[in-house]
């Protein structure tokens, strides 16, 4: 009996070591792809079929259960990471937006000057200061030779109105010589007919 036991229990640790080591060969592989194939290899034929062991299949659906639990997990992290990578390229997007539309005013002011409470662009208003300057210049030359002109005239007007004065001055005492020299031979004549009388 004792040779008996000694063999049951050789071919038990013999049976046992093999099941643990498929088993942990099974609980080792990497991929359920792998998982699948040595389950294929190491299982019994059967005329055509493949007899596997209940544990083994067991052990299989674990894995594979945990495998999808897993890539589940991993894809809500996934989707969950792109909707915040999302919103956060949303608000970004956003914030570009506003800042291009902060630059383009700045860019705008810039390019802009406010005068009399109108908006011109630099160029607009450095042509319209030019033709006001221009402008300008043509009005204070036009009024300069017209004041020359006019002072020119004056000077004339005052020239002549001196001549004039100066000719009647001696018109008058021309004048005024003849009146007396007229009078004192209207004298001389009354005189000489109160003689004769």
């Amino acid at each position: 009996m004792s040779k008996i036991a000694f063999a049951v229990m050789t071919v038990f640790f013999i049976t046992s070591s093999t099941y643990s080591q498929s088993n942990n060969k099974l609980i080792d592989t990497v991929s359920v792809k792998n998982q699948f194939e040595y389950l294929i290899d190491e299982s019994n034929n059967f005329q055509d079929y493949k007899v596997v062991k209940a544990t083994w299949l067991l052990k299989l659906k674990s894995n594979v259960l945990d495998s999808l639990s897993a890539s589940k997990k991993k894809t809500m992290d996934n989707y969950g990471t792109i909707n915040s990578q999302k919103q956060l390229i949303d608000s970004l997007n956003i914030k570009l937006t506003e800042s291009e539309n902060v630059i383009s005013g700045l860019r705008n002011e810039k390019e802009s000057i406010s005068f009399i409470g109108i908006e011109f662009d630099k160029t607009v208003f450095k042509i319209l200061f030019v033709l006001i300057i221009v402008a300008l210049i043509f009005a204070l030359l036009f009024f300069i030779t017209k004041f020359k002109q006019s002072n020119s005239i004056t000077t004339q007007c005052k020239l002549a109105l001196i001549q004039t004065e100066e000719e009647y001055a001696i018109y008058k005492e021309k004048a005024l010589e003849r009146e007396q020299k007229a009078m004192r031979r209207l004298q001389d004549e009354l005189n000489k007919n109160k003689k004769e009388s």
